[in-house]
Order: structure tokens, then C-alpha cells, then sequence
């Protein structure tokens, strides 16, 4: 690159930092990220964007788009989780500390957010072999109904993406899917002091000793073994009184070996209790390793490896990978920060791995 791409680069970088610390102070939780899309939106159209909305999923693109080129899109979410008890910054106050910018959603995924809009502004005006199209999506962190999966009807035909999760600028080229499964275990009450009734909590403990026990035959190479977890678990009204009814969620993570719907059927033949999954849409999703933008980040040095966390990926019908700034062990955790040198870094690697 030559010196004034640099400048370009540096320049990008800090307009993304201080964007970054605006989002922060906007409370931007899934489901009320409305002001935060506002801020969003109005930064865009500040820089010269053209700007579609669709409830707080945002987008713009080089318009207009050659039907003859293949379309990329770059995404990545403006919501958050809710804040841990355990902060001890301000969740919603950014603070810069050795190098490090404090605040909820600095690093999922606000870095790949910004990081990923201030590519997408160097990239636009270039003569590239694509369309290039820039979304942020709401709702990601619950999966939500107006989250992306309301905008993709909306969008131009694309044919595989990047998503902006933090993978310390790794390509994740598959990610495991996920379905919860609310199961009740029916029993008949009695009374404690007598042989009587049938304990709903006996029946759902054979349950669930067979779940922490099984092992699914197929084991991916990126995303290893599909795995089940029992994480939450009721029954019972009082001391002396045997439950007739226990009830417990599975949280069900798949790699692309199995479809949600034949995990459900097959747990459905070997548990007694009643079962019923939230969703079968959360599937496992990947990109071949041979697609040239796993090869392109080959080439730069970068690892392929598969990502045990869900995204947006999940709702997306065509191919893509999750690459970012930040680390995964960093997301949904009090003092969740970011490096400013990784959202200048994303910047960099982003803009030379599209425009090689």
C-alpha cells in the first residue's frame, strides 16, 4: 500500500474509535437498539452513504450494482447482551486504558462493526470484481425475528459474506449450530411419607444421565463433536409431596453433520420426556476451504479454524465466514474491552485481503 493508504487507513481508524465510543454510551440491548441505529445511520449519511432501514438493520451499497459481478456482504451487529453484575467500568461509559477501550459491546462486535463500515468507505469507489454491500443487523445476540433474518427478503442477491464477530482476525470457516429443547418429564404426585406416586425428577434424571453420556458417531474436523448440555432444571411444589412434573432445557450445539430436525426426532426415540424445540432454524453453517476468500486469508498468513459460537451466519443462505477483530473469550464477560490497535489492524487486513 502506499504512504497516503496508510493515512487513509490511520485516519479510518480513528473515526472508527470515537463512532465506537458513541455506540457504547448509546444503551443498545437486543430488542432497543433503536438510538444506536439512529447514531449509526446518521454517521453513514454524514459520510456521504446512501442508506436503506429496515427496523434498526442498516445497509448501503455501491449502487448501482453490476448484475454481471458477484455481490459480497459485510456484517456485523449493532446489539448486546445485557451487562454482567461484575463490571466494575461503567458498561456504558467508554474508557480508554492502556490501549484497551472499555465498555459493553467493544468487542462483540462493535470493533468488527466499525472496523468493517470504514473498510467498506475505502472499498466502494474502487473498480472491484464485486458488489460490495455493508449491513449492521439488529437482534443478533437473541436471534430475532427483526434482526437480519427481516432484511435478507430486502437485500440484492448475495453469494457469500463476512461477518464481523471477533476471531482475532482468524477466519472461523464453520460455526456450530444450535437448538434448545424444552423437555418435561411427566410423573404422578403422592405423598412423600408413602410408597406412592411416580418422582417426575427420577424420570428426568434418567433423561439427562443419558444426555451427559452420549456421543454422537459423526465428529466434524473443524467443530469437533456435537454436544448437549442440560442448563436449567424445575420441579417440584414442597417438601412432602412427590413431583408429578420436572421440567429442563437442553442446549443442543450441532456440527454440520446433523440437521436440528433429525437431532430432535432421534432424541424424541430415546428420552421419556416430552419434548419441544424452540427452533430448528439455528443450523451449523460453513464455508469451503477452497473458497477464494479462505484462500486469500490463507495466503496472508491467517488460519482457518471452526467457531463453537453462533451468529448471524446461522439465517444466512449463502456462504460465509465469520473474521474480526477482538477474541471470542472477551464477548458477554464484565470489562469486555477491545485494542484500538485491533480495530486499526482489521481495518488494514480487511482493505488488503478485498482489494488483492
Amino acid at each position: 500500500m502506499t504512504r497516503d493508504s496508510y493515512q487513509t487507513i490511520e485516519r479510518m481508524a480513528y473515526e472508527a474509535v470515537e463512532l465506537l465510543k458513541e455506540l457504547i454510551a448509546i444503551p443498545s440491548i437486543s430488542r432497543e437498539e433503536t438510538k444506536a441505529a439512529d447514531r449509526l445511520e446518521a454517521f453513514m449519511t454524514e459520510k456521504g452513504l446512501k442508506t436503506h432501514r429496515e427496523g434498526n438493520n442498516i445497509w448501503t451499497m455501491n449502487e448501482p450494482l453490476d448484475s454481471n459481478k458477484p455481490t459480497l456482504l459485510l456484517n456485523a451487529h449493532i446489539d448486546t447482551v445485557k451487562p454482567a453484575a461484575s463490571w466494575q467500568h461503567d458498561p456504558f461509559t467508554p474508557a480508554v486504558e492502556d490501549g484497551k477501550l472499555y465498555g459493553l459491546g467493544s468487542n462483540d462486535c462493535g470493533g468488527g462493526l466499525v472496523s468493517l463500515l470504514q473498510a467498506y468507505r475505502i472499498l466502494k469507489d474502487h473498480n472491484l470484481p464485486y458488489n460490495l454491500v455493508y449491513l449492521a443487523s439488529a437482534e443478533e445476540e437473541v436471534s430475532g425475528k427483526d434482526g437480519i433474518s427481516r432484511v435478507i427478503p430486502l437485500l440484492p442477491k448475495i453469494d457469500v459474506a463476512i461477518v464481523g464477530e471477533p476471531t482475532s482476525m482468524q477466519p472461523a470457516i464453520a460455526e456450530k449450530g444450535l437448538m434448545v429443547i424444552d423437555a418435561v418429564a411427566h410423573g404422578k404426585s403422592g405423598h412423600a411419607a408413602r410408597d406412592e406416586g411416580e418422582n417426575a425428577i427420577y424420570i428426568a434424571l434418567d433423561d439427562i444421565e443419558w444426555i451427559r453420556n452420549h456421543k454422537f458417531r459423526n465428529k466434524s474436523e473443524l467443530l469437533g463433536d456435537t454436544k448437549m448440555t442440560v442448563t436449567v432444571a424445575h420441579a417440584g411444589t414442597q417438601h412432602n409431596v412427590i413431583p408429578d412434573t420436572c421440567e429442563f432445557t437442553i442446549d443442543v450445539r450441532t456440527n454440520e453433520h446433523y440437521q436440528n430436525e433429525f437431532l430432535f426426532v432421534y432424541l424424541q426415540k430415546h428420552l421419556k420426556s416430552e419434548l419441544k424445540a424452540r427452533s430448528f432454524r439455528l443450523s451449523s453453517s460453513s464455508i469451503p476451504i477452497d473458497h477464494p476468500l479462505v484462500r486469500k486469508c490463507i495466503e496472508m498468513g491467517m488460519k482457518p479454524f471452526g467457531s463453537p459460537t453462533l451468529s448471524d451466519q446461522a439465517l444466512m443462505p449463502w456462504p460465509s465466514m465469520k473474521l474480526g477483530p477482538g477474541n471470542s473469550s472477551r464477548s458477554h464477560t464484565a470489562e469486555e474491552y477491545i485494542c484500538l490497535s485491533e480495530i486499526s489492524d482489521a481495518i488494514f487486513n480487511y482493505v488488503k485481503m478485498l482489494r488483492g
